[in-house]
């Protein structure tokens, strides 16, 4: 196996992916049902209610930040798109995306500005846009009227695809290509590796943070929205269960609680296990407890192999090892004549 595929940010999803792909493939031989095209188009419809929050929270992530208001601007964002766009849905797109910057743009200034932990201040967000939200709707979910649009998101794309997957995909795309060709990408995980560092080398870590909020911002705020398009409602509280998904979709794509690992492909690989597993559930009709217990064990798992002190254990019992192996036997050394 060559060194890129033992790296965590390739190994994990790849594993995650395979596992899932045949667990998905032999579900005729442990139970009843046959899989179809449609459970195919399925798993892409989940993956894209589910993938710009997963890519959201992971490029935090990367920067050694956590985003824990992707929820709330989700839910913002949905409903906003059903409140401005009922007679045009380029002006509901717009006021979701747009929520979505301004409050990426101001976590981010409050962030890097005064220096303080994401996790707070992201929680803080988190709750003041469900309050936002649901003041917004009056506690009740919206119903989006323009039918032909909700058609149209969903419609059968290439058998298996709809615009909707499709746009998530070229997001993806789009992420690639930055973090992988540009220097935001290089930086991004520079800051997330090592801070200190990054700003005795010049970069401007401030900015990158300020940045790559108002893009966690706009990714979530356009899941909403594009998710409010195809349900052709909008619900002012969608629960922590998309956030659960996205940070174990994010960990099984590589990347690492502490910062500075992890790349798009991953992500897409990780959040495309996860839209399997929650596929085969229900076409071998399991029950809901079955995917909540596993995405605790994941977790739970995940966060023990990243740990940095294991990881440190595991290095220097590495070396010990080799120094033991590498060490002349005692009883092979002639000994020394004395004089």
């Amino acid at each position: 196996m060559s060194q890129a595929l033992r790296r965590p940010e390739t190994l994990l999803p790849l594993t995650a992916l395979g596992i899932t792909v045949i667990a998905f493939a032999l579900i005729p031989t442990y139970t009843d049902s046959d899989i179809s095209a449609f459970d195919v188009y399925n798993t892409f419809q989940i993956f894209a209610r589910l993938g710009p929050i997963a890519l959201a929270l992971g490029l935090t992530m990367i920067a050694g930040e956590f985003d824990l208001s992707v929820v709330g601007t989700y839910a913002l964002g949905g409903m906003l798109t059903v409140q401005a766009g009922q007679e045009n849905f380029a002006y509901g797109l717009l006021a979701a995306v747009g929520a979505g910057a301004v409050i990426g743009l101001v976590q981010g200034c409050v962030i890097a500005g005064l220096k303080l932990p994401s996790m707070p201040v992201t929680l803080a967000t988190y709750i003041a846009l469900l309050g936002l939200t649901s003041a917004l709707s009056g506690g009740l979910t919206k119903t989006y009227s323009n039918v032909s649009v909700t058609l149209w998101v969903d419609q059968t794309v290439l058998t298996y695809f709809s615009p909707r997957s499709l746009i998530t995909l070229g997001l993806f795309g789009i992420a690639a290509v930055v973090l992988t060709y540009t220097r935001w990408g290089r930086e991004l995980r520079a800051i997330g590796g090592d801070r200190r560092a990054s700003r005795v080398a010049g970069v401007r870590v401030g900015r990158l943070v300020v940045g790559t909020f108002v893009a966690s911002g706009v990714l979530s705020a356009l899941g909403g929205s594009l998710l409010s398009f195809s349900l052709g409602s909008a619900n002012p509280d969608p629960g922590v269960q998309p956030l659960i998904v996205a940070t174990a979709a994010a960990l099984l794509g590589g990347v690492s609680l502490a910062g500075g690992r992890g790349n798009t492909l991953g992500l897409l690989g990780g959040i495309l296990a996860v839209a399997l597993l929650a596929e085969i559930v229900t076409v071998a009709a399991l029950p809901l407890y079955v995917t909540q217990l596993f995405y605790a064990g994941l977790l739970g798992t995940i966060v023990v192999i990243d740990a940095p002190d294991l990881h440190s254990a595991l290095i220097r019992q590495r070396a010990r090892l080799r120094f033991e192996s590498a060490r002349p036997s005692r009883a092979g050394t002639p000994p020394h004549r004395q004089i």
